[in-house]
């Protein structure tokens, strides 16, 4: 048998992997820092209550707030107790599905969300977007979706996500 060769990356190529492993692992703890520093919480747990804001009613099925925010049903477990302790989100068991749990954002998680969001943002921005012209923006998000979509092809369309 005949092992097929590896596809080795060029240079170029290995540049581009490095560049981009630098901002996987850079940026979110950039977020999460400032994050943490301004408002007391994680970058996860903005997400979860960012998510929860957007949502219908500011309710969603954790098992979708998981998709959504990007983390396990039981790191969003934790982190939902911690943002229930804190009163920003109240669990209840789904009235449509006794298996299920909704989580709503409370109206003091809403005031969390909206009073941490402006430093949120600002960071995002400053890290994100500043540095780049209105077309390599425009690219970035072509890329990203691209990649996305081979990364988790029947997975969540989170471009439909409104919040």
């Amino acid at each position: 048998m005949d092992a097929q060769q590896p596809r080795w990356l060029t240079d170029e190529e290995m540049q581009t992997w490095l560049a981009l492993a630098r901002v996987l692992i850079r940026l979110p703890a950039a977020l999460d820092d400032q994050l943490q520093r301004d408002a007391g919480i994680s970058h996860f747990e903005y997400q979860v209550l960012a998510m929860l804001s957007g949502a219908p009613e500011r309710t969603l099925r954790m098992s979708a707030l998981a998709v959504f925010a990007g983390g396990s049903a039981s790191r969003l477990s934790h982190v939902a107790g911690r943002l229930e302790r804190a009163g920003w989100v109240r669990r209840t068991p789904d009235p449509a599905d006794g298996r299920g749990t909704l989580a709503t954002l409370t109206d003091a998680g809403w005031e969390k969300i909206a009073a941490t969001a402006p430093g949120h943002v600002e960071t995002v921005r400053a890290l994100v977007f500043d540095p780049l012209t209105r077309v390599q923006q425009r690219q970035l998000g072509d890329i990203g979706r691209r990649i996305a979509r081979t990364v988790d092809p029947d997975g969540s369309d989170l471009d439909s996500f409104s919040g």
